[in-house]
């Protein structure tokens, strides 16, 4: 058997095992190591020999400060969601937009923006928009379709809005910087935004009757705009230090820690007890995240040292294929793969193939991240799969699953709409990150 053979074979059973649902973390690792002991063995140095480099890998990795970033984002969106940071510009836009046709949904993807944003998690904002944005819509007789898939799609923004947990762990398996990653994201997660405010406007001039306009909101626009001090803030900081050089991406993350327990204890939302949760908390949503990066690093080592992502690259410059259908092609397997793998799993799965393609084609780094993480955002509202609508079921009961997918489904032609765009017009990905203050 070729090297090249049993890497492929590698990504095979790697695929066969996500779509068991095995964690990614015990199926990248499980193919990693004995990928490492088959490769050793086909090479004559034998079965130990060839599982001897991987603690030499995982001591590099775990030497880098991206490893303390990922802890301390982590930390920034449990103590926001705790301290009440998440949902003011949930409540701001609500409150702004209540008489707008479909204001309530505009609001609850605005407000899933902001609080994915703070979290890095679109899981996790799925989960506690869920509780507060359906609710409240359904109680004001808005479509259920509406009500559910406006919270679905709206938490997928925290894939492309920094600080996204995404681009950390691309940019942890890739080498790329953070915090130009983060940059890259702003323009295509405002535009993707931009998108589903769109849809929403349409879907309501279309069956006005979706979204009954509420009554007035309890609160004034003045004290609702004045409570957005918190959120605004942190972003501005995490943006702004980062693009105009200010801060590292280790820096921002500690001063927001910093910056959000102190506005929580000023509210007396965040006690010693709280602070307790939130480091349980933290803690183990951390080191599930790390022991997938360390596994994935050790699945592209052996893929690596299979040499089959060299081959593809290879294959595809002496056929011709122009850069666009390269990249056409590569976007087609991940909406496939969308449909039955997990996000981080479809990242795990094509990295190795895609960026010895990448490097071949001379395509920007940077710009293919967007794209690949644009990606991952569809998968997260892809059926069948589709982690994001199965979240907003379980905590919304009184929908089920295909009514939430029905309405998700016109959200998505226009998500594969900015794809399009992002594809053609790598500008809008790369003018941030290229005009940074080094």
């Amino acid at each position: 058997m070729s090297p090249a053979m049993l890497g492929f074979i590698g990504i095979i059973a790697l695929l066969a095992l996500l779509a068991l649902r095995i964690p990614v973390a015990l199926a990248t690792g499980a193919v990693a190591i004995v990928g490492f002991a088959l490769s050793g063995g086909l090479s004559g140095a034998g079965l130990t020999q060839g599982v001897a480099t991987i603690p030499a890998i995982l001591r590099e990795l775990l030497q880098l400060d991206a490893m303390a970033m990922v802890a301390l984002f982590v930390a920034l969106g449990n103590i926001a969601f705790y301290a009440g940071i998440s949902t003011r510009i949930y409540d701001a836009a609500q409150v702004w937009l209540r008489r707008v046709p479909g204001g309530m949904a505009m609001a609850a993807v605005l407000g899933c923006g902001g609080f994915a944003a703070l979290s890095g998690s679109s899981v996790a904002c799925a989960s506690t928009m869920g509780r507060i944005c359906v609710p409240e819509m359904l109680r004001h007789g808005y479509d259920p379709k509406l009500a559910t898939s406006s919270v679905a799609v709206g938490g997928t923004l925290g894939s492309l809005i920094p600080p996204s947990i995404l681009f950390i762990l691309y940019g942890l398996l890739t080498g790329l910087p953070v915090a130009k990653l983060f940059i890259a994201g702003l323009l295509p997660g405002l535009l993707s935004l931009a998108g589903m405010i769109a849809v929403i406007l349409w879907w309501v001039h279309e069956e006005p009757g979706i979204a009954p306009k509420p009554a007035p909101a309890k609160a004034s626009r003045t004290e609702a705009t004045l409570a957005l001090w918190p959120p605004v803030t942190l972003l501005a900081i995490i943006i702004g230090g980062l693009y105009f050089g200010l801060l590292s991406p280790l820096a921002a993350a500690g001063f927001c820690v910093g910056l959000a327990v102190m506005i929580g204890v000023l509210d007396h939302r965040v006690s010693m007890d709280v602070l307790w949760i939130v480091l349980r908390d933290t803690a183990v949503q951390s080191a599930s995240l790390l022991l997938i990066v360390a596994t994935a690093t050790l699945f592209l080592g052996f893929v690596e040292q299979t040499g089959i992502g060299n081959a593809v690259a290879e294959w595809a410059r002496i056929s011709g294929a122009p850069a666009l259908t390269v990249i056409a092609i590569a976007a087609v397997i991940c909406l496939i793969l969308g449909m039955f793998v997990e996000p981080l799993g479809i990242l795990v799965l094509v990295l190795p193939i895609i960026l010895p393609l990448m490097q071949a084609y001379g395509m920007d780094p940077i710009w293919f991240g967007v794209i690949l993480v644009k990606l991952l955002e569809i998968a997260l509202i892809t059926p069948p799969v589709g982690l994001n609508v199965f979240v907003i079921g379980s905590v919304t009961r009184d929908v089920a699953v295909d009514q939430i997918f029905a309405g998700v489904a016109r959200f998505l032609l226009v998500d594969v709409l900015v794809l399009a765009v992002l594809i053609l017009f790598p500008v809008l990905s790369t003018l941030l990150p290229s005009s940074m203050v080094p």
